[in-house]
């Protein structure tokens, strides 16, 4: 080896390096010297060949040599793996199983972390299976790259298991469990296992921050967020694209907007992610002069839009009322930017002119700009305005339309009821209701989050799971009673008409987020910070009445989320104006 490293060829190869065009030279030039066979000079021509990407080539080399050792194919493997080039090491590690050469931690490391590139499970299992039966399944490295791959493809339960067995854990076990669990929807998983990694006294690095900002955004962990942005700052960390679009969602996902855009303007590197992100952020809270202002400062100083932007935007738009300024941004996306519109910029273009009242043109839109059948989606934004609206007739075409499309979707059938009850026509209502109990159609089941010291506390209608009940029941009575006197009524409207009206009115008194406000208030006498609550659903018209109310009699700031969008309650009124 020490002679090729000498040798007038093994130089040529380093100065050619990773670039196809002058590697095929050098090869030429081996097999003209007689070197075509040496096995270091294809080993290292063949990496350099897939570092320059042409994967294929390096195959030929290897299998067109007479003697090829396990270095060689284990080299490949890893250099693909490495080179994202997932297919590739998948190829590489097969062609070291055919030749039946001896296999290194370092080749099931890279196969491992090739399978999580593709989601290959089944592979991934069968890479698993043979790295236990040639002794490597206790090795640290393969296992962690196993953890990768499991957390990937969501097998959460068995990359748990692995990574509990891990001995000795590097930061790349713990970064794989935390964001394996926060991509997979288990926000408070992923925090616990923070917080072990903290207990653990392991040192996290840029990649465990990103993917904790991004389960606390989940989970609307302020405290936890804040809590990693000051080590950020403290530790003074290189503020990277991903860490600065990880800290500014957070604080759009808790309800800090004004904070994400302070972090936006200080990010020294901003990328079409951040500047939509932040877009986004503006739109989520009803702030769409904002997010329309920072569109066109994109595009004069930004990079280019792309379509996840103009969704952006376009819900913005619908959600602030602003058509004019929807309709100019949907033209731009196809005449300027040349995008083609997907079923999302449709649903926003319907969702904005039934917002804004214009159900004559969401219907003209839906039938001149929409290219073949309308999705499940579009309807459901037309249904939404007809019922926002009181426009029952159209409602009832549209409730219908969308159930031939999706049978077995019960809020359709929900909002469908809810219409006929609207316009009066119970005896369609007592229809709806027999075919859902007959089909064993479900509503989603709603709850509300509320984190008091650093603790989430789950409520679902009636809930009386909560240690506190007594005292959190006591305390909405009387906050009822105080919002009744203030002028409020309850809308009992919002509940499925299958209830008489004395029942509908005690089903919306105890629904989640009109608890998770009471127990928020009932543990901050005295506070001026705002009460902060999450809800899987989109909020109901009672409760959304109600808690401007409790903002006004409490003078508290009560932010919900709901599954679409931010409610700012101050002073009894709501920064959505009515438009959610």
């Amino acid at each position: 080896m020490d002679l090729h490293h000498r040798s007038p060829e093994y130089n040529a190869l380093l100065l050619a390096g990773p670039r196809f065009g002058p590697l095929k030279q050098v090869h030429a030039r081996l097999i003209v010297a007689g070197h075509g066979l040496s096995l270091p000079l294809t080993t290292k021509l063949a990496t350099l060949a897939v570092a320059a990407g042409a994967a294929s080539y390096a195959r030929l080399l290897a299998a067109s040599h007479p003697a090829p050792d396990s270095f060689l194919f284990c080299t490949l493997t890893r250099a693909a793996a490495h080179r994202g080039l997932p297919a590739a090491a998948l190829a590489f590690y097969r062609g070291l199983l055919a030749a039946a050469l001896p296999f290194s931690s370092f080749a099931f490391t890279a196969v491992a972390k090739a399978c999580a590139d593709l989601s290959a499970l089944r592979a991934g299992m069968a890479v698993h299976a043979h790295a236990i039966l040639l002794g490597f399944g206790s090795d640290r490295f393969v296992q962690t790259a196993l953890v990768v791959l499991y957390s990937k493809c969501g097998q959460l339960a068995v990359a748990r298991k692995l990574f509990d067995a891990i001995r000795d854990r590097s930061v790349v076990a713990w970064n794989a469990m935390i964001s394996g669990y926060e991509q997979n929807g288990l926000a408070e998983r992923a925090i616990e296992v923070y917080k072990e990694m903290q207990m653990a006294g392991e040192a996290p690095d840029s990649a465990t921050f990103v993917a904790t900002l991004s389960a606390c955004a989940q989970a609307g962990a302020l405290d936890l967020g804040r809590e990693v942005e000051r080590r950020i700052v403290s530790e003074r960390m290189d503020m990277n694209v991903f860490l600065g679009a990880a800290l500014l969602n957070m604080y759009v996902r808790c309800g800090l907007v004004n904070k994400a855009r302070e972090w936006f303007d200080r990010l020294q590197e901003r990328n079409v992610v951040t500047w939509t992100s932040m877009i986004a952020g503006y739109g989520m809270h009803g702030h769409g002069h904002e997010a329309i202002k920072l569109f066109h400062l994109m595009r004069r100083e930004g990079p280019p839009p792309n379509d996840v932007t103009f969704i952006s935007v376009l819900s913005a738009c619908a959600h602030a009322g602003l058509v004019s300024e929807g309709r100019d941004a949907f033209a731009t996306m196809k005449s300027v930017y040349g995008l083609v519109p997907r079923a999302e910029h449709y649903c926003s273009m319907v969702d904005m002119y039934g917002r804004a009242g214009l159900l004559d043109d969401a219907m003209q839109f839906i039938r001149d700009s929409i290219p073949g059948e309308p999705g499940p989606e579009v309807w459901t934004a037309m249904l939404g305005a007809c019922k926002m609206h009181k426009n029952f007739n159209l409602g009832v075409e549209v409730a219908e339309r969308l159930i031939a499309l999706e049978p077995e979707n019960p809020s359709h059938r929900v909002l469908l009821s809810n219409i006929y009850a609207l316009s009066g026509k119970m005896n369609h209502v007592e229809k709806v209701r027999n075919t859902m109990i007959k089909r064993r159609l479900k509503k989603q089941i709603g709850y509300s989050l509320i984190e008091i010291g650093g603790i989430a506390h789950l409520f679902r209608m009636g809930e009386k799971s909560h240690p506190q009940t007594r005292d959190i029941y006591q305390y909405l009575e009387e906050l009822i009673h105080r919002i009744t006197d203030a002028g409020y009524v309850p809308e009992t409207d919002s509940v499925l008409h299958e209830l008489e009206e004395e029942e509908r009115e005690f089903a919306l008194r105890y629904h989640g987020e009109k608890l998770a406000v009471a127990f928020g208030l009932m543990m901050s006498p005295g506070s001026t910070a705002p009460i902060r609550i999450i809800k899987n659903l989109r909020i109901c018209g009672d409760c959304h009445l109600a808690i401007k109310y409790m903002s006004a009699v409490e003078n508290r700031e009560i932010i919900v989320r709901d599954k679409h969008r931010f409610h700012h309650f101050k002073d009894g009124k709501c920064s959505c104006q009515e438009y959610w």
